[in-house]
């Protein structure tokens, strides 16, 4: 069982002014994730709007996943443009965050940026993801 101090301060008679301050703390959590998709040239020609997910992992206290479409996400595609996209895994509204992607080819040499949001300006700033599934 618990007990519950009170203390009762009682206002000051004294005609001095008081000064206050008060502080806000935004706090930004790094992290990063290698998603490796091994057999790559036998997921091209699953179609149009199939994808790969990798497994969900954890940063700033979200769950995230990234998500391969070999053929493209939509029609406009044409089969001829991959799409690549993290996605919220996570309930959560209104989470903020920037985000780079990146391809590396199979030889580990090649890094080849896919989207970044870290070169946005100050005024766009992060991007914001409503609900699960937002990418």
């Amino acid at each position: 069982m618990g007990r519950v101090l009170r203390e009762t301060l009682k206002p000051s008679t004294s005609s001095a002014s008081a000064t206050t301050t008060s502080t806000s703390v935004t706090e930004t959590v790094n992290g990063s994730h290698q998603f490796k998709i091994t057999g790559y040239s036998l997921s091209k020609g699953s179609g149009i709007g199939k994808y790969i997910a990798s497994d969900t992992f954890m940063v700033g206290g979200y769950l995230w996943a990234i998500y391969f479409y070999p053929d493209g996400k939509s029609p406009e595609d044409n089969a001829a443009y991959i799409s690549l996209f993290i996605a919220l895994a996570s309930e959560g509204t209104d989470v903020r965050a920037l985000f780079e992607l990146t391809l590396l080819d199979q030889s580990g040499k090649e890094r080849h940026k896919v989207h970044s949001h870290f070169g946005r300006t100050l005024e766009s700033g992060p991007y914001t993801l409503k609900y699960r599934g937002s990418m």
